[in-house]
């Protein structure tokens, strides 16, 4: 796992200037891979990286929770632990922040460590009763 992962290709075939949410759905190890605690506080390490350079970018984290249970669907894959919802105002700026360096070497690698699996769909607004701006 890692930005090597990034559906670069996809995302190019999206409106590059149009608003995006990043759903993020996430299930982490029972020990980081460094040794440095639990996946959950791997986690915690990337996301202070990791919120800085969202806003840096003209992005905000809209929602996160814990996934408590599948309530309609197949549980089998479905098990996550964790959600967020990421706004960028642009598609630009998420590709751009993902293939940054400094994402590649500062956050990416606590991202690896406290997660087993991390999956980000890309969604377009269809309704919202978030306002950003």
């Amino acid at each position: 796992m890692g930005v090597d992962l990034l559906n670069v290709k996809g995302l190019q075939e999206l409106d590059q200037k149009a608003p995006v949410v990043m759903v993020n759905l996430m299930r982490f190890r029972e020990r980081s891979l460094d040794g440095d605690g639990s996946g959950w506080d791997a986690y915690l390490r990337y996301s202070a990286l990791t919120v800085p350079m969202i806003k840096a970018r003209g992005g905000t984290l809209l929602w996160t929770g814990d996934a408590k249970a599948v309530a309609l669907g197949r549980q089998d894959g479905n098990q996550w632990d964790y959600l967020a919802l990421v706004y960028y105002p642009t598609v630009a700026a998420f590709t751009d922040m993902m293939t940054s360096k400094d994402y590649e070497r500062r956050c990416d690698p606590h991202r690896t460590n406290g997660c087993a699996e991390h999956v980000i769909i890309a969604t377009s607004e269809a309704y919202s009763k978030f306002k950003i701006g």
